[in-house]
């Protein structure tokens, strides 16, 4: 059966809000360290170009019944036409993201220094945490988890007869690690450099690869079923106006 246990006020103090401020701390310093370290760069015209035709051809499919099907008909094939349309790209010409890197030094750099400025940050963070909070049980969850949580929530701690709703300060640092984001979002805005999930994301990738983006929308604008609504409103108008007349 799992014990309760009754945690010491000074945990609180001296554990559960000095780490929460020091990694609210960092996060905010990563975000002024990364915009010091990132280079300017002029955006590339072919990129810009490809971004609004996506985003033209998006508004296309989310009003295309709105404009009478001759008309849909005619801007559909201006954007997806296989000889020369603006979203059709040939196989043989489809860019190489990896090589793209490679080619340009600025890109690789840019990339190195954003996951030097999260990797070194963290580690050194989980080894100060690691060193001084090894083993405390820093808070509790307000309501009942299953056992699949304990691994998550006491990582740190081998006592199988702990509740799970408890957390040690190892995993406490794991969930602000990757919980901060809206905190961070609110303090420094929605385009802030401290989504570390989203970097982790980009680690594992070589950036962003436009010819996907314009082949998935080709694809989206191909089968989109147009029904005009106009007509549908001529008439419903004329069914109120009749009502009104009699």
């Amino acid at each position: 059966m799992a014990e309760d246990l009754v945690l010491d006020t000074a945990i609180r103090d001296w554990v559960l809000i000095p780490l929460s401020v020091v990694m609210v701390l960092i996060g905010v310093l990563r975000y002024f360290v990364s915009k010091l370290m990132r280079s300017a760069q002029i955006p590339d015209a072919k990129l810009v170009k490809e971004g609004q035709v996506i985003v033209r051809a998006r508004n296309l499919r989310a009003a295309a019944n709105f404009i009478p099907p001759k008309s849909f008909r005619a801007r559909r094939l201006y954007y997806s036409n296989e000889e020369n349309g603006l979203l059709y790209v040939p196989k043989g010409q489809a860019p190489n993201a990896q090589a793209q890197m490679f080619s340009d030094p600025n890109m690789a750099m840019d990339m190195m220094k954003k996951n030097l400025s999260m990797i070194i940050p963290q580690t050194l963070t989980f080894a100060w945490v690691n060193f001084f909070f090894s083993g405390f049980v820093a808070a509790k969850i307000p309501f009942p988890l299953t056992q699949r949580f304990r691994a998550m929530l006491q990582n740190g701690i081998d006592l199988s007869t702990v509740d799970v709703s408890y957390v040690s300060s190892r995993s406490w640092y794991f969930l602000n690690l990757f919980g901060l984001r809206g905190l961070f979002s609110i303090i420094l805005g929605e385009e802030n450099a401290t989504d570390d999930t989203q970097r982790m994301m980009q680690m594992t990738g070589f950036g962003f690869d436009p010819t996907k983006s314009l082949g998935a929308e080709k694809d989206g604008l191909d089968i989109v079923q147009h029904d005009w609504t106009m007509p549908k409103f001529e008439r419903r108008a004329e069914a109120v106006l009749r009502k009104l007349v009699r």
